[in-house]
């Protein structure tokens, strides 16, 4: 793990989590969400957008945390114990990231991070 703003690294063995990757506007919404019980016209007046919008930006969350598919569908529940494939090349560039194979931007290349 490392800062691309200072350049301090962090070498070891992490678990990850499927938030991590998540930026402050996405924790923050995810939050909102979840404090309003899953209130989408609390997340709605929250992001000060209309209830169409916050509906797509939340979806948009929803489908990068693996989620639902591109198409709508719910994926399989989390608890499956087989990784899906865009998983297990996530947890290979993380692993790469990891033991030093692999460095910072490359890595939020390969995520699709910005």
């Amino acid at each position: 793990m490392g800062c691309p703003s200072c350049g301090t690294g962090l070498t070891g063995h992490f678990a990850s989590c499927e938030f991590c990757g998540l930026d402050d506007g996405d924790l923050t919404m995810l939050r909102v969400f979840l404090a309003s019980r899953g209130n989408m016209r609390d997340l709605e007046r929250h992001l000060g957008v209309s209830y169409p919008t916050a509906r797509a930006r939340f979806d948009d969350l929803l489908r990068r945390l693996g989620l639902v598919a591109a198409n709508g569908a719910a994926t399989p529940d989390a608890t499956s114990s087989t990784a899906s494939a865009p998983d297990a090349e996530r947890l290979a560039t993380l692993q790469a990231l990891a033991e030093g194979r692999l460095d910072v931007e490359s890595a939020r290349d390969r995520l699709g991070g910005s």
